[in-house]
């Protein structure tokens, strides 16, 4: 089988794993990726998982392959407040959420990290149209906020709260407050409701 084949069949995928590719031939040679790999015809993502070279400028590409090298997963904190741009900084790493355990994947699309969370707390994102037929799983504003909240216990004081910088006109004109207090009561932690309500009177809100 020719390289160029094997692209006509794929590409339009954006990302593929083994198992599609022994579904379309059975008789598959494994080695042929480890070949286009090296050639820099393939890029490797993690054990089993690949896309192509083409994809790796294009804007929030990783983000879509985020949700699909770790599963169920959908991006969130940090990644997703600079995706809404309610933060500043440009994040190096995309940040997820999964049920799954703790996980760090590293390639050449950049560093994939995933904070687990219990069944539960599987909701409040978004299935964004994305490229084509393609979809995007990315928390709401407010989840994302929660999740960050929630994993990283240290913003618990009104300094740290400051020290997000959140956009204050994003805040002011598309954060949903209501659904800020909804979503947090369905964690069911005390702990978490009241950083939640102390990031609200940090910004007044």
């Amino acid at each position: 089988m020719s390289y160029l084949q094997f692209r006509d069949k794929f590409y339009e995928l954006g990302y593929f794993h083994v198992h599609q590719v022994y579904a379309w031939q059975t008789d598959f040679d494994k080695s042929n990726l480890t070949r286009w790999v090296k050639k820099g015809l393939l890029v490797k993502l993690r054990n089993g998982c690949y896309s192509f070279p083409e994809y790796l400028h294009q804007p929030n590409f990783a983000c879509f392959l985020s949700n699909r090298i770790y599963r169920p997963s959908y991006v969130s904190l940090h990644t997703a407040l600079a995706f809404y741009g309610m933060i500043p900084e440009a994040v190096a790493q995309v940040m997820a959420v999964s049920t799954l355990k703790k996980a760090t994947f590293e390639n050449s699309f950049g560093t994939f990290t995933y904070r687990q969370v219990a069944n539960n707390l599987l909701f409040g994102y978004d299935v964004k149209p994305f490229r084509s037929s393609r979809t995007l799983l990315l928390a709401q504003p407010e989840k994302a906020l929660l999740d960050l909240l929630y994993l990283y216990p240290f913003y618990n004081t009104r300094q740290e709260m400051e020290e997000l910088r959140i956009d204050e006109d994003f805040l002011r004109q598309d954060f949903d407050v209501k659904r800020f207090g909804e979503y947090a009561e369905k964690f069911g932690s005390g702990a978490l409701s009241r950083r939640a309500a102390l990031l609200l009177k940090t910004y007044d809100l």
